[in-house]
């Protein structure tokens, strides 16, 4: 089966606009006069999105989408409604049936864009449903790909946390979890546009309000695809500070989970130490000083100190290595 994008109208001049606008662009369009009609291709295709109108006769858009949700709920549902008929959309987002919502008419490169991100969060969901550590690996590095400058970034905040894992001899499970929360801690960014990812200095109010919706759009696609609460507590808060100064719920101290510390710690110094477009990387031992100087503010105290231990650790047994290879030269 082909991945498909659906749209659903009773009218038929808006089922033809909409259709030769995604003419050319690669992807494979249904259409459905009704969302009983609707209803009825998902036995034949896979639907990774829908945009569907909400004012039709016979089931009205929201309760097509609510149907939806028990059929095929890893589809993403866009509704089209009209300004009078705002409040039907926002009361379905919050109840989780609708993604996103477009007013007619609409701007066409506003509505090609929503489908896009749409795309990538369902084949995102499907993936993560897997629970597959190659594929997952290879999500997070596709996330990357948004923004040349955290290549590798994720796997490095994963060598990072379990390096804390092994100073706290935590279980297995933990330590998976904490590998799987570390590659996919920044998976909500598919949803920032990478014009904001990639601008080469400090970004507007608007703009990194933007980018402080990631963990919360991250965690939610981990949570629709039934991961460990472990690793979607790692993407909701891995931008919480010890202080409670941090976005998106200003969470303090041990109110943060464990899990989410220990990523934050290794996610910072990671940033630290590598190019990002706004500055220059530092050098280890300035991003451990940065780290030490976070302890109680942004980062767990403790959590930062067990860090650098290891960091001095790995940095005497290399030193050990040298002086060896030396003595037995």
């Amino acid at each position: 089966m082909s991945v498909s994008i659906l749209f659903v109208d009773d009218e038929e001049h808006i089922l033809k606009s909409l259709v030769r606008l995604f003419a050319d662009t690669g992807m494979d369009v249904l259409r459905a006069g009704s969302a009983v009609e609707a209803l009825s291709l998902f036995e034949r295709h896979e639907i990774a999105v829908v945009v569907a109108d909400n004012m039709m006769p016979g089931m009205r858009g929201v309760e097509f989408f609510s149907r939806l949700k028990n059929i095929a709920p890893k589809t993403v549902n866009i509704l089209m409604t009209s300004y009078t008929d705002l409040p039907s959309a926002l009361e379905a987002i919050n109840r989780g049936e609708v993604y996103r919502f477009v007013v007619k008419p609409w701007d066409n490169d506003e509505l090609v864009t929503m489908v896009e991100q749409s795309i990538h969060r369902y084949l995102t969901l499907s993936t993560l449903a897997r629970e597959d550590e190659t594929v997952i690996q290879g999500l997070a590095q596709t996330i990357e790909l948004k923004d040349p400058y955290t290549r590798g970034h994720c796997g490095r905040v994963a060598s990072y946390a379990l390096m804390i894992a092994d100073e706290l001899r935590l279980s297995p499970q933990m330590r998976k979890d904490l590998r799987y929360g570390s590659w996919l801690h920044d998976c909500g960014k598919i949803g920032v546009p990478e014009a904001i990812l990639n601008f080469g200095g400090p970004v507007a109010a608007r703009e990194f309000d933007t980018i402080k919706k990631h963990p919360v759009m991250g965690a939610e696609m981990a949570r629709q695809a039934q991961l460990p609460t472990a690793v979607v507590n790692i993407v909701l808060y891995h931008h919480e500070r010890f202080d409670g100064e941090g976005y998106p719920h200003r969470l303090a101290g041990e109110a943060i989970p464990v899990a989410a510390r220990i990523v934050a710690v290794a996610d910072v110094y990671d940033a630290l130490t590598t190019e990002r477009p706004y500055r220059r990387a530092y050098s280890l031992q300035k991003g451990v000083e940065i780290l030490l100087s976070m302890k109680g503010n942004a980062l767990d105290p403790a959590l930062v100190d067990c860090f650098v231990g290891a960091l001095n650790k790995r940095n005497l047994l290399l030193s050990d290595c040298v002086s060896e290879d030396r003595g037995h030269g």
